[in-house]
C-alpha cells in the first residue's frame, strides 16, 4: 500500500544523518582523527532540512546563482508514525509509519564539524516522494538498493545494507537524546562520491520497491520563471 507525499501526511521535521554510510566515513581517511574531529563519531550526527527545502516529485530545483553544480543525495526517508523516546533497537521499527525516497541535495562541501546551513538548506534542496510506502510492503529496510541517475544515466548505486547504524539502531540511538515525533522524516544517510548535477540535468533517485523520484535542475533565471519552491 502507498499514499502520495505529502498530501496524506503532515510532515513535522526532516532530519538528515551524516557519516552513516561506511563509504562516507572511510572517505574522510585519517582526517577523522585530526582536528576538529579527533575521533570517529560516537553518536549519530544529525542536521536539519527545514521546510523551505521540501519539494515534491517532478517539481524543478533551482541551482543557486553563482554555483555550477549541486551534489545529489540519494537516500531512504523513514516516516515516524509513533513517538519514539528511548526505544530499543528491537522495538524501533514499530514506530515507523512508512518509507519514501529523498534527494538530499547540497552544494559541495567537505566539513562535517559545523552545520553546513548555506550548503544544505537552500530552497528546494530536499525533494521527497512520490509515495510513502507502508512498512508491510517493505520486506527489509536494511537491504534496499538505491540508485541515482542523471539524464537516465546510472551514476551511483548503493544499499541500506552499507549503513554503519542500521535503521533500528539509528532510531534507538537518536531516541536516547531526543524524541522522534509522529510526522518526523528521518534520512538514513548518504554514501561517498555523490554525483554532481548541473543546470539542465534531470535528476532521478530509485529505491527498490519504493519507486522513482524525479526533478529537473534549472539555472536561477529559468527557476524564477518556473516558480520553483517548496510545496
Amino acid at each position: 500500500m502507498h499514499s502520495a507525499w505529502p498530501s496524506l501526511h503532515t510532515t513535522n521535521a526532516v532530519y538528515g544523518t551524516a557519516l552513516n554510510f561506511r563509504s562516507a566515513l572511510s572517505a574522510l581517511g585519517e582526517a577523522v582523527n585530526a582536528p576538529p574531529y579527533l575521533a570517529p563519531p560516537r553518536a549519530p550526527i544529525l542536521y536539519l532540512k527545514p521546510r523551505n527545502t521540501w519539494l515534491g516529485h517532478g517539481m524543478p530545483v533551482v541551482l543557486p546563482a553563482g554555483h555550477e553544480a549541486v551534489a545529489m543525495g540519494p537516500t531512504l526517508g523513514v516516516l515516524i508514525g509513533e513517538p519514539a523516546t528511548r526505544v530499543n533497537a528491537a522495538a524501533a521499527l514499530g514506530h515507523v509509519a512508512g518509507y519514501t525516497i529523498v534527494n538530499d541535495l547540497a552544494l559541495p562541501h567537505s566539513s562535517y564539524f559545523r552545520p553546513a546551513i548555506q550548503q544544505q538548506c537552500r530552497d528546494g534542496f530536499c525533494p521527497i516522494g512520490p509515495w510513502v510506502i507502508e512498512p508491510a510492503a517493505v520486506a527489509d529496510p536494511g537491504a534496499l538498493a538505491i540508485r541515482a541517475y542523471l539524464n537516465d544515466r546510472l551514476c551511483l548505486s548503493c544499499s541500506t545494507a552499507e549503513l554503519i547504524r542500521p535503521l533500528p539502531q539509528l532510531i534507538a540511538d537518536i531516541s536516547e537524546f531526543m524524541t522522534l515525533r509522529c510526522g518526523d522524516l528521518l534520512l538514513v544517510g548518504l554514501p561517498a562520491n555523490l554525483p554532481l548535477a548541473r543546470a539542465g540535468d534531470r535528476m532521478a533517485i530509485e529505491i527498490d520497491g519504493l519507486g522513482r523520484l524525479e526533478n529537473p535542475l534549472l539555472d536561477a533565471g529559468a527557476g524564477s520563471a518556473a516558480g520553483g519552491g517548496a510545496p
